[in-house]
């Protein structure tokens, strides 16, 4: 069981009570649109009002399409090929913009999906300042602690992290694994921590292309096994791994493919220019097609739509929002047993499940896949893979387990502190509230 705020437990209250639309500001770190405008969409669905902080590569015409929604650009432009000294000039000018909101913010409620560039400052310095202010903060935390995936983990980056995971109101995770971190790697009390859906992959856009039209344009036999690695090329995903397992199969069957598209991790050159060399020495090089380059929203479903299936031979992970996006386009997905995988892949009906670091383990359970079922009739499991995923990771579980939490977290916010804001009379009737199991 993952604790959630009781949803009908929430909003108890003497009917004398005038309860304002709920407002949020939503803290985005200016990147991550899939998951960034999805809760958006999601919360506004639901009649919450949100100021969206944002940057020049989420300002996109589908948010200032939706209602109750205030887009504000305080992040600007993130191009990385400019000089240092306009790096650090617009950062300080981000940094700026930032406090200046949120001084004068109506707000009370400060979401934040993901840290800026300085996550020092944000863990502590920004976080205390929210809270100096009145604040209620809600953090997202997509990884737990991302430089212990990565190996590179610091006593100034747990201790940092700490901090800022105890002066959160309440944080969000992904899987009952990250939850289990929190609560045991940074002493985090349990009911101050709820399990959301990852929700599901909506930005790239769907268009009537078929498998036959993908498998074209990517130089592709319709009767190739197609096998898809895409997103960040990074040592921790083990791509060397999947090139090894590949070979493995491409020698004894001469329709196996491979596609590895997305861009080089910054810092991960090093790494990539290793592998390149293993796939140039391979006699079945001319079997892998490399797209390595970020790819844009509109060419992604050329790739999820052309491939049989997705390869994640992750290392380490605590969560991915690759397979989600697999799912939006109805492709199975075969990963390494790694963090949470495992919980978001049913065996045999959405995909398969290998062992991390085993090349011909992964190989196996590859060929396993191309055997089943599942790839005999991918046509029309497709559709039943894109059910499944609209239910499980649906954004409206997400919306829905959210309004809650707002709602209870505004239940404990003093009335005269909300008068002072505008959002209610001052000489409201005293507000009764009820604790409940999913906020700390």
């Amino acid at each position: 069981m993952t604790d959630q705020p009781d949803q009908s437990t929430i909003g108890n209250r003497p009917r004398a009570v005038r309860h304002p639309p709920l407002s949020i500001a939503l803290l985005t770190g200016g990147s991550d649109k899939p998951y960034a405008l999805g809760m958006a969409a999601a919360l506004t669905s639901v009649g919450i009002s949100v100021d969206f902080l944002g940057s020049d590569e989420l300002d996109v015409a589908e948010l200032h399409s939706l209602r109750q929604l205030r887009f504000l650009n305080l992040r600007g432009d993130q191009s990385p090929d400019v000089s240092l000294a306009t790096k650090i000039s617009r950062i300080a000018t981000y940094y700026w913009r930032l406090i200046a909101y949120a001084a004068t913010a109506r707000p009370l409620i400060f979401h934040i999906l993901w840290n800026n560039k300085f996550e020092v400052v944000d863990r502590i310095l920004l976080m205390a300042y929210y809270r100096l202010l009145g604040k209620k903060i809600v953090l997202t935390a997509h990884n737990v602690n991302i430089r212990k995936r990565d190996n590179c983990d610091s006593f100034l980056n747990r201790a940092s992290l700490c901090v800022q995971y105890q002066l959160s109101d309440h944080i969000l995770v992904h899987t009952d694994r990250m939850k289990r971190e929190l609560v045991v790697d940074f002493a985090i009390p349990e009911n101050k921590v709820s399990v959301i859906p990852f929700g599901i992959n909506r930005t790239s856009p769907v268009t009537a292309m078929g498998t036959h039209e993908a498998k074209g344009r990517l130089g592709i036999r319709d009767d190739d096994k197609t096998m898809l690695f895409f997103g960040q090329i990074a040592a921790y995903k083990g791509v060397e791994y999947l090139v090894a397992a590949f070979v493995e199969l491409a020698k004894r069957d001469e329709t196996y493919r491979l596609v590895i598209a997305g861009k080089v991790k910054k810092g991960q050159s090093q790494y990539w220019n290793a592998i390149q060399r293993k796939i140039a020495t391979s006699e079945v090089r001319h079997r892998i097609t490399e797209r390595i380059e970020y790819i844009p929203d509109d060419e992604v479903e050329l790739f999820f739509k052309g491939a049989d299936v997705l390869i994640l031979p992750y290392l380490r992970i605590f969560q991915s929002g690759i397979p989600f996006l697999a799912y939006n386009f109805g492709l199975p997905v075969i990963a390494t047993d790694v963090g949470s995988l495992r919980e978001d892949i049913i065996d045999g009906r959405t995909g398969f499940v290998s062992r991390p670091e085993d090349a011909s383990d992964l190989a196996r359970v590859i060929g396993q896949y191309f055997e089943s079922e599942l790839f005999r009739n991918l046509e029309t499991r497709r559709a039943e893979i894109k059910n499944y995923a609209d239910e499980r990771y649906s954004w409206d579980k997400v919306a829905a387990t959210s309004k809650a939490l707002y709602s209870f977290l505004m239940s404990n916010v003093p009335v005269t502190s909300m008068a002072r804001r505008g959002l209610m009379p001052a000489r409201s009737p005293a507000v009764t509230t009820r604790r409940v199991g999913g906020a700390g």
